[in-house]
């Protein structure tokens, strides 16, 4: 029998059925049973949303309310149906109707907590919020089809549509095999993935950068054997992935090299630990600290809260400023100059208390100063001082230093000169007189 003969068959049977008398009744119970699923939905639903949003909502009983709103419906909406069926039994009127409806909506329900649980599992997105609908819908589907018998009939029409590409056959069924079950297996993949990440984040003996590295090559690796075990399930000979291969090479070739370079350059700069998270560096008019590196691009935040993506390939070609590479100390400069009216020395010793009363900079290395040189204006002075702090900002520490020098300065009476000319004027030109008037 092919599928077209089946669905015929499957409807006049149908049509025979919702013709009978004992149908209305049944119906006229759906319908009420969704009217009254509805309206408690409705009352009973806004209650458990407010209650989920709300903070002091212990984990335990956000989980229970959340849960609560997906299985409400078809759960109240079964429980009426089941009143409605012993009525109807009640005057021995057939429930066949019922029992299917019972059936789809206790599933409805099943499935909805299952995916709801699943969900739970992987970090909050909106991306997997908006799947988890989907997902669920999905899989009532088949379960519908399956209780409803419809399942093999369509799962053989579906086979049915199919196309030769050389020895290879390719079905609509095939493809849908492949799809669902490559999402299955990667769905897995991100999960356990996402376990072996918590694990060793909590790990005190493998340093950051290795910690990025293994959670890259660990869900490179997952993602990649969920493909190649999906293709082998459907029955697709992996050989033919050569002529996938050539392609994509010569497609990285031509115009995705640049994507191919950021994804090897990240495994690199994780690889070799020369950039990390937490570390200070300047790329050209970058500077800041790195947040997140990620496979194609990391992520430094500056002191003003901006964010800049940086390609990979560009950490691994170009000069990296890495503040804190090898040692968290780096040395700041305050370059200061006095009147040569005034004491050099006593200038200095005001510097260096200045620099021992600040809060951020180190007693060791101690901060000194340098008399740097004779200048056209004054004699310029340099004080010199360590911190072990950069990403916290380098300017504030010039800024405090700076304020802290002026007013030492100004109480001493020191002067810090700034730029004067003498203009001597040789000769002056002969003194304009008006013509006499005629």
């Amino acid at each position: 029998m092919t599928a077209l003969d089946y669905a015929q068959r499957e409807l006049h049977r149908w049509q025979v059925v919702l013709t009978q008398p004992a149908s209305w009744a049944q119906l006229a119970v759906l319908l009420a049973a969704a009217a009254g699923a509805w309206a408690v939905h409705h009352y009973l639903g806004k209650y458990l949303g407010e209650g989920s949003a709300d903070t002091e909502t212990t984990g335990v009983r956000r989980f229970t309310q959340r849960t609560a709103q997906r299985v409400l419906f078809p759960f109240t909406m079964a429980l009426g149906v089941v009143v409605g069926r012993v009525i109807l039994l009640a005057f021995d009127i057939k429930v066949l109707l019922l029992n299917i409806a019972v059936s789809l909506l206790l599933s409805l329900a099943i499935i909805r907590f299952l995916v709801y649980v699943l969900r739970k599992g992987f970090p909050a997105s909106p991306l997997l919020k908006a799947w988890e609908n989907i997902i669920s819908t999905t899989v009532w589907g088949v379960v519908a089809l399956h209780l409803l018998g419809w399942l093999q009939p369509v799962l053989r029409a579906m086979d049915d549509l199919a196309i030769h590409i050389g020895t290879t056959r390719i079905s609509l069924l095939s493809s849908l095999k492949l799809l669902l079950l490559f999402g299955l297996l990667t769905t897995l993949a991100y999960w356990l993935s996402g376990l072996i990440e918590r694990q060793v984040r909590q790990s005190t003996h493998v340093t950051p950068a290795m910690q990025i590295a293994l959670a890259k090559f660990t869900k490179f690796f997952l993602i990649s054997l969920a493909l190649l075990i999906a293709l082998n399930a459907v029955g697709i000979d992996l050989t033919a992935l050569t002529v996938f291969g050539g392609a994509l090479g010569v497609g990285i070739g031509f115009g995705l090299q640049r994507i191919a370079s950021n994804f090897i350059s990240g495994f690199i700069l994780v690889l070799d630990r020369s950039i990390r998270p937490g570390d200070v560096i300047t790329i050209g008019n970058s500077f800041g600290w790195v947040q997140e590196l990620r496979a194609r691009y990391i992520v430094v935040r500056n002191r003003d809260g901006v964010e800049t993506l940086i390609p990979n390939e560009n950490l691994v070609t170009s000069e990296v400023i890495n503040w804190s590479y090898s040692d968290r100390h780096v040395r700041i400069r305050i370059p200061v100059q006095v009147s040569y009216n005034d004491d050099p020395e006593q200038a200095m010793a005001l510097m260096l208390q200045a620099a021992k009363e600040a809060s951020r900079v180190l007693p060791y290395p101690a901060p000194v100063t340098r008399l740097m040189e004779f200048g056209d204006n004054g004699i310029s002075l340099e004080l010199r001082v360590w911190i072990d702090d950069p990403e916290a900002g380098m300017g504030n520490v010039r800024s405090d230093l700076n304020l802290a020098i002026w007013r030492a300065f100004k109480q001493a009476r020191i002067t810090i000169p700034f730029p004067q000319r003498d203009i001597y004027v040789k000769s002056a030109p002969p003194q304009w007189s008006p013509p006499p008037a005629d």
